[in-house]
């Protein structure tokens, strides 16, 4: 015999009335009712549940453990009914995203803690990866959403351009790059460059921009570069708004190439048309399009 969850709702009452009599009545029962539910429940437990030579329905040691696990049990039910609520409105179960680390954090998050005020009920993953490595993983996961600074495009990919990013070759102040001017990529090709590794696990992918030289570092995200950078390691490209406070402080300084030392990309929010977004993934396209909008924004107004 199953447990009869509404027993435990009865208990709660019990507890609260104080008697059998007050029970019944709040829950619009006979009381021969209510007392047969509850001997039921203490018969399929094998437990007594209340001490019947109280004048008020109290209940035993046991009963009280047996009532605080009946209470999780009727929220988690109550948590189902709301979930499947949410989920017939059109919010599905899970969004997972893919992001490239060359792209700024502060609007994504904005953008799934605005998701989150919203209490929806959808999980949300959010994986970061590198250069090939993000499309393979949206690929190879059945992601729904990536946002890239560069892809293969295909027939089924639904591409949103999101506002212009800037990368910067510099280097420590300390580097002896830093005093030299006009430097020529032979020269460049002496000192060693600090680059991202692609996280694709084919490893297929290399950055376009790097100079071709022997001495390079591969590195695993932008955190560790800038590190790396700080400490006179080498040289390398690094997104402006990673280093803002490094350029202010004359901590970092742009390498004089005389190839140029800034180049601008494009970064996009990419579906695909095989992997239909739901309302949780519409939701944060719009809100992630808001957001890096005001990015963009407050750095044209600084």
């Amino acid at each position: 015999m199953r447990i009869d969850v509404d027993a435990f709702k009865v208990l709660q009452v019990l507890v609260e009335e104080g008697s059998f009599a007050k029970a019944a009545e709040r829950l619009h029962k006979a009381q021969s009712a209510v007392s047969y539910q509850v001997k039921k429940l203490e018969q399929h437990l094998g437990v007594n549940l209340f001490c019947r030579d109280q004048y008020r329905a109290e209940l035993t040691p046991e009963g009280k453990v047996i009532l605080a696990e009946g209470q999780r049990l009727l929220q988690y039910l109550t948590n189902i009914e709301h979930l499947a609520s949410r989920f017939s409105e059109g919010w599905e179960p899970k969004l997972e995203l893919v992001v490239d680390g060359a792209l700024p954090m502060k609007p994504i998050m904005r953008a799934l803690k605005r998701m989150a005020e919203q209490q929806i009920p959808t999980k949300v993953q959010l994986n970061m990866e590198f250069l090939g490595g993000v499309q393979e993983r949206f690929e190879r996961d059945s992601a729904d959403l990536m946002l890239v600074k560069d892809y293969r495009t295909g027939p089924h990919y639904r591409p949103q351009p999101l506002p212009e990013i800037t990368s910067i070759l510099v280097t420590a102040a300390s580097h002896p790059l830093s005093i030299e001017k006009n430097i020529s990529l032979f020269e460049l090709q002496r000192h060693v460059e600090l680059t991202i590794e692609d996280s694709s696990p084919e490893k297929l992918h290399r950055d376009e921009l790097q100079f071709g030289g022997d001495k390079v570092f591969y590195l695993s995200g932008f955190i560790m570069k800038k590190n790396a950078l700080l400490m006179g390691l080498g040289f390398g490209w690094m997104p402006d708004f990673l280093i803002a406070d490094e350029l202010n402080s004359g901590q970092l300084v742009e390498v004089d190439f005389s190839g140029g030392n800034r180049f601008s990309f494009t970064p996009q929010l990419v579906s695909t048309m095989e992997r239909p977004l739901g309302r949780a993934g519409r939701l944060f396209t719009e809100l992630i399009m808001e957001e890096f909008a005001a990015e963009d924004t407050t750095k044209l107004g600084e």
